[in-house]
């Protein structure tokens, strides 16, 4: 059984205060003057309530690459993030392919039991591209997986990825597509603009992502099947997805905090902490993704948070591995980007935070309204708590390479709640 808690006077995202009362890890009362009546009191005047966060988009890099992040300081990292559930990613060692492994992963997560853990699974063996793996073990294994994702790598064979369109659809399961076609990237170490010629870094064009997923969108519409299309970054392929959309065609789109907030030009000094898959674009882009998350062309908000060990980035540009941190600041630089800009409330804050992520990846028990009934899971976010700078060394997570160290970014996650229990209390993970 959980523990019980009187959330005293939380603004229900961004709403009048209210008081929330938890237990049996369900919300089973709202109301104002909430008597006590022996639950843990804490005093949340002043602090915004959210239903608990969902990622998407997350590299826990266990099984294998323990050295960069295991499921339990990934998953530290999440709940002080404000998070309650994440989905990770299949680029393990070996590779989330089989249901031994996504197994593996999912049991990992319930014993640490910060987040709620979903397993991906790749969607070809071994991320090759040549075969599809075991999408229907996977769905039917205790995970549970129903998001497919060979990220890191394009699903770039067309009649590959038609076929697994077509294979989930008997479990209602959806293709996460890293779009990238291989042939045009081949060697592109950063976006294909004035930065990298001036830098002397092969360029990476934007019809490099555009390009796939406008097949993949044709290829979704074809078999009736859902795409859901991994960190997007370009403003061209917020045009597609719009168009997609106006069609009824069954896509869905994600965008990371890095690309809503920062720009190629970061680069200009060879700092590998910008180096990232895709890579950071222009001021224009950038706008772009944003008003293309407050219309909801962009449907929700994805870390991508890819953990390395000091030594993979902290070398020369090409020999240096893509991949930025986010879990912990995720939060903080959507309230940047967009509340601060006026594009979202908080309550857009949750629906593309929690809400459609939720619905998306089909987890169960999340992305639910703050309301009587619904699971406890909820975070508590201090948005009036000011500027400070990211300081990675605080993090939770075994990794460093945050390209926020030292920007000022608002706000606080103050508390995060699973089912009812706290994990986060303060600032501080309770265990």
């Amino acid at each position: 059984m959980s523990e019980e808690w009187l959330v005293k006077g939380a603004a229900i995202v961004g709403g009048e205060p209210r008081d929330i009362r938890l237990k049996d890890g369900i919300i089973s009362e709202i109301g104002t003057g909430l008597a006590a009546a022996g639950a843990t009191v804490l005093d949340a005047a002043g602090l915004i309530a959210l239903p608990g966060l969902v990622d998407l988009h997350t590299h826990l890099r266990e099984p294998g690459r323990e050295d960069a992040e295991t499921v339990e300081t990934g998953t530290r990292a999440a709940a002080l993030g404000g998070f309650t559930a994440v989905h990770a990613m299949a680029n393990t060692e070996p590779v989330a392919d089989t249901a031994g492994v996504v197994e593996q992963v999912w049991r990992l997560g319930d014993q640490a039991g910060y987040v709620d853990v979903r397993p991906v699974g790749a969607v070809t063996v071994g991320l090759g591209g040549k075969q599809l793996a075991e999408l229907g073990a996977m769905a039917d294994s205790a995970a549970r997986v129903r998001v497919f994702s060979d990220d890191g790598f394009c699903v770039a064979d067309p009649l590959l990825m038609r076929r697994a369109l077509e294979y989930v659809k008997a479990f209602d399961g959806v293709i996460a597509q890293h779009a990238q076609e291989p042939r045009l990237t081949e060697g592109a170490q950063l976006n294909e603009g004035e930065v990298a010629s001036r830098l002397g870094l092969a360029g990476w064009p934007a019809a490099a992502e555009e390009a796939i997923i406008a097949r993949d969108c044709l290829l979704a519409a074809h078999v009736d099947a859902a795409l859901h299309v991994c960190h997007v970054s370009t403003a061209g392929s917020v045009e597609i997805i719009r168009w997609a959309k106006s069609k009824g065609w069954r896509v869905t789109a994600e965008v990371t905090p890095h690309h809503l907030l920062l720009t190629d030009d970061l680069a200009g000094d060879y700092d590998t902490r910008f180096k990232v898959n895709p890579p950071l674009r222009t001021r224009g882009d950038v706008e772009a993704l944003r008003h293309a998350l407050r219309d909801g062309t962009i449907d929700c908000v994805a870390t991508d948070h890819a953990p390395h060990p000091v030594e993979a980035k902290e070398t020369e540009w090409a020999a240096a591995a893509n991949g930025m941190t986010g879990l912990e600041t995720a939060l903080r630089v959507v309230h940047k980007a967009m509340v601060d800009t006026g594009l979202l409330d908080w309550a857009g804050v949750a629906t593309r935070m929690s809400i459609r992520p939720a619905a998306i990846g089909r987890v169960s028990g999340h992305g639910n309204p703050l309301r009587e009934g619904a699971p406890a899971n909820l975070t508590l976010y201090d948005a009036a708590a000011g500027e400070t700078p990211v300081d990675p060394a605080a993090h939770a997570s075994k990794s460093r390479n945050s390209p926020f160290a030292g920007l000022p970014l608002p706000g606080r996650v103050h508390s995060t709640f699973l089912r009812g229990t706290a994990t986060v209390l303060d600032g501080k993970v309770t265990r």
